[in-house]
């Protein structure tokens, strides 16, 4: 359906798609024509309201479609509240981000929703933000300052759920039926109990049940999450219409990339795990073409919890892509394991595994996140070693809290299972390291090994292809907040520490020192060829399992980056004989044998003559 009063280039960007469009939308929603049409319309809607300065973005970024794989890009995830107070106060706070490198800020806990909870993500209005933060307009303002600065700005959509509290669950309690067919409502437990029997249960013991009951409309409903986040159902059309316009709508507010949140869940049928269904795909290839439509520039990040093997189907085809950005959510649970552990080798496997994939997918590698670590941990791997998994979760958790004879991390467990000894875990990196310890013991040399580490692991980050996240804070060796109560989540999510941000100039202080190594690796990841997502990156055989190689080559660069995760000095030792340069202290290295500081890393770079 082509109409003769839209505008050429709209029109040219949907015949581009307009088949495969259609194809989609007739299959998941029983070819449906006047819903297709009203979903066609809702585009051409969209793109008329997109401002002219982000249509010249979009033709820009659409001649450079490779703009986001630039190796001096860093993303910073920041809760507006928490780091500024308000929006204002984040534009106002830019010029530290431009200190921190930050090339990409992820706005958390942004759209209007219940600020008192302490999970997740119910939005309430997905078309305004929390009011104690601001309004669209400050948004708005704050996308123009980043984009003079070369900041991309994210934030998340949940695209699998609303609060109890939106006017489509109000409507609903009030038994208005178009209101409840936008969720999962039943009139008694019969097919709930049904879809019991092959839906696994997300969170057993903070909220057990993927059902819960409504008192107002004396129904049952859909909550795979929590009991206030109420399903959406996308087998019905128009929930798919209304959330593709809420998400453009944000990203005509000038967001340049979306996190499609709970993406995984989007569809459900009985019979099935309702989780990563074939029509999930399908949904998100039709998000990915209704922003080539409407707004080209911008980037859809899923949120799917897998390794990077099997997440990376939500790249979708070189044909038929899907989502441009995937966060790396399994390398955060195999970093902590290998601190506490000091055995590279599940690290090294998890490096393998990205390295099998196509070097046009980008990963969002981090260390930590506003989530707890998860261990979802390659146990079938792990068993080769006779690694016992409720043991090996018990131990990582007593290692990680500081439980565990020796250790100096501060982590603090959440939703903490004492029958099988399993927890999830928060904690800042400076705190996971030791820097928290050792400033209580007042211990200089305990200080400086954790701050080697603290480094250590962020220069890890730095080597690996994709996109490295600092989370807020880390710059800074921040440390775990107290908590206001036992186990809650935002004990490493609270307010920004300026006074320790202050200190990031003084190299004689932990800020000062993590600060000043993180900018120098951002740097020399700008500067090195080696570094680039083009890179021929291979693991290298160290001779010990508590040190970890990776080699990177490329454009004549060869770049050689060894960590140690013992506590004492080890060898590398590498079947290599050239000379490489240290990229740290410019002195000359024989890479046949080279000693590794305890909990400390080297990159050493070798250039080739031209020939």
């Amino acid at each position: 359906m082509i109409h003769t009063q839209w505008k050429p280039e709209f029109e040219s960007r949907l015949r581009r798609h307009q088949d495969e469009l259609k194809q989609l939308h007739f299959e998941l929603y029983h070819s449906n024509l006047k819903a297709f049409d009203a979903y066609v319309e809702m585009l051409y809607h969209a793109w008329q309201d997109r401002p002219e300065a982000l249509r010249l973005l979009d033709r820009a970024r659409q001649d450079d479609p490779q703009w986001l794989q630039d190796r001096a890009r860093v993303a910073m995830p920041v809760d507006v509240a928490a780091f500024a107070g308000t929006i204002k106060g984040l534009q106002a706070r830019l010029d530290y981000l431009a200190d921190c490198g930050v090339r990409m800020l992820h706005l958390t806990n942004l759209l209007r929703g219940p600020r008192d909870m302490e999970h997740g993500a119910a939005v309430s209005d997905f078309r305004a933000v929390q009011p104690e933060i601001g309004a669209l307009e400050d948004l708005s303002r704050l996308a123009e300052q980043c984009r003079k600065r070369g900041i991309a700005l994210c934030t998340d959509l949940s695209m699998h759920h609303t609060s109890d509290q939106h006017e489509w669950a109000r409507r609903a309690r009030a038994g208005e039926k178009a209101c409840q067919d936008r969720y999962y409502f039943y009139d008694s437990y019969e097919l709930p109990n049904a879809y019991e029997q092959t839906m696994p249960q997300e969170l057993p013991l903070a909220s057990p049940g993927n059902f819960s009951w409504c008192e107002e409309a004396q129904k049952v409903v859909m909550t795979t999450f929590y009991p206030d986040q109420w399903d959406l159902n996308y087998m019905n059309p128009a929930v798919l219409c209304d959330m593709t316009e809420n998400l453009l709508f944000l990203c005509n507010q000038g967001i340049d990339a979306i996190r499609l949140e709970g993406l995984p869940y989007l569809w459900k049928a009985l019979g099935t795990s309702c989780r990563h269904l074939r029509q999930v795909h399908s949904l998100a290839r039709i998000l990915r073409m209704a922003c080539e439509i409407v707004c080209p520039g911008v980037l859809l990040l899923g949120d799917v919890a897998l390794e990077p093997g099997p997440a990376s189907a939500y790249f979708g085809s070189e044909e038929r892509p899907e989502c441009h950005l995937l966060y790396n959510t399994a390398l955060m649970a195999a970093v902590w394991h290998t601190v506490a552990t000091r055995d590279v080798r599940l690290l090294a496997h998890q490096v393998q595994q990205m390295l099998y994939l196509p070097k046009r997918f980008t990963f969002l590698n981090y260390l930590r996140s506003r989530d707890p670590v998860v261990w979802n941990l390659d146990f079938g791997f792990l068993g080769q070693f006779g690694t016992q998994e409720s043991a090996h979760k018990r131990y990582l958790n007593d290692y990680l809290s500081g439980k565990w004879p020796g250790s100096t991390a501060r982590g603090e467990l959440y939703h903490a299972d004492p029958r099988l000894g399993d927890a999830q875990l928060f904690g800042t990196t400076a705190s996971l390291c030791g820097i928290e310890a050792a400033r209580e013991k007042n211990d200089g040399v305990a200080l400086a090994r954790a701050i080697r580490t603290d480094i250590m692991l962020h220069a890890f980050l730095f080597t690996l292809s994709g996109v490295p996240v600092l989370c807020s804070g880390d710059e800074i060796a921040r440390e775990n907040d107290p908590p206001k109560t036992k186990g809650t989540r935002r004990m490493s999510q609270g307010p920004m520490d300026w006074h320790k941000a202050a200190l990031r100039a003084d190299p004689i202080t932990a800020e000062g020192q993590v600060f000043a190594a993180i900018r120098r690796l951002e740097a020399l990841r700008a500067e090195h060829p080696a570094l680039d997502d083009q890179a021929d990156v291979r693991l290298l055989n160290t001779g010990s399992d508590q040190v970890l190689g990776i080699s990177r080559s490329w454009r004549g660069e060869k770049l050689l980056a060894l960590f140690n995760f013992s506590p004492d000095t080890q060898i590398a030792w590498l079947k290599d004989l050239s000379l490489y340069t240290d990229l740290h202290t410019t002195a000359s290295i024989d890479a046949g044998a080279v000693t590794v500081p305890a909990g400390g890393y080297r990159w050493l770079i070798h250039t080739e003559e031209a020939r």
